[in-house]
């Protein structure tokens, strides 16, 4: 089935972050309220025509910040040749990389990411990483790169003038669409997050991606963004994301 045309309405929310009076959240209810979901192994045919099976783990992750690069690490390093096939590998030549302008990023090896796990692996398919986190209790948002947990949501901050001379800064929750990696969102062969493919989930986004949510917005701040996509809900999704097959 076709991916839909980006430049749709969309619908939005603003409203003051409770953890911080100098953040507003700005949030997506066309998009938080759509039934998108991950379809790795069950029907992704990956971004690339060439690369099926590794998703959207093709060219391996760059790191948001050192934090990110050390959280990470601690985890690869409770890894064991079990649950991650490239194990020696990766402790033996490195599991990170730098790209053409120096930033560090997770090494790609045999065509995708250094922690994706083939269809063959006994230990199981997908990333590594991930896998680690179902298998000892943890959400898989603590133990993977930022990038690859907060996709295809999109967290952006810009600082905002009302005009009376104060500020604040605008934290925006949306869609990670093609746009969003820039010149080469369009070389992409398949992508899910506007694709009608995607868009099966028995629950919307803001419900499956709690965990994600939370972890960008607070507690408090992911408690009020429910109370909004519940409310659009209820009025019956005026502004629904095209994408949806329902």
């Amino acid at each position: 089935m076709p991916e839909v045309d980006l430049g749709f309405p969309r619908s939005f929310v603003e409203f003051a972050n409770p953890d911080d009076a100098t953040e507003v959240f700005r949030c997506d209810l066309t998009w938080l309220t759509s039934r998108w979901t991950c379809i790795f192994g069950a029907g992704c045919p990956g971004i690339y025509a060439n690369a099926p099976d590794s998703g959207c783990c093709t060219l391996g992750a760059h790191f948001s910040d050192e934090d990110d690069h050390a959280r990470v690490a601690g985890f690869v390093d409770r890894l064991d040749p079990t649950e991650w096939e490239l194990h020696d590998l990766g402790h033996r030549d490195g599991w990170t990389e730098r790209d053409e302008d120096g930033e560090l990023k997770t090494r790609v090896a045999d065509g995708a990411c250094i922690f994706h796990n083939s269809r063959d692996f006994p230990g199981g398919y997908g990333c590594a990483l991930h896998a680690h986190a179902l298998a000892t209790g943890l959400e898989p948002h603590t133990t993977k790169p930022d990038v690859c947990w907060q996709l295809p949501l999109r967290r952006q901050f810009r600082e905002v003038d009302p005009g009376d001379g104060s500020s604040y800064t605008e934290v925006s929750i949306g869609e990670y669409t093609r746009a969003g990696w820039g010149p080469g969102g369009a070389d992409l062969d398949w992508y899910c997050s506007s694709n009608t493919e995607a868009h099966v989930a028995a629950d919307p986004v803001y419900v499956g991606n709690r965990a994600e949510l939370t972890a960008l917005m607070g507690e408090a701040g992911y408690a009020e963004l429910v109370l909004h996509c519940e409310r659009f809900v209820a009025a019956g999704r005026p502004v629904p994301h095209p994408a949806d097959r329902r």
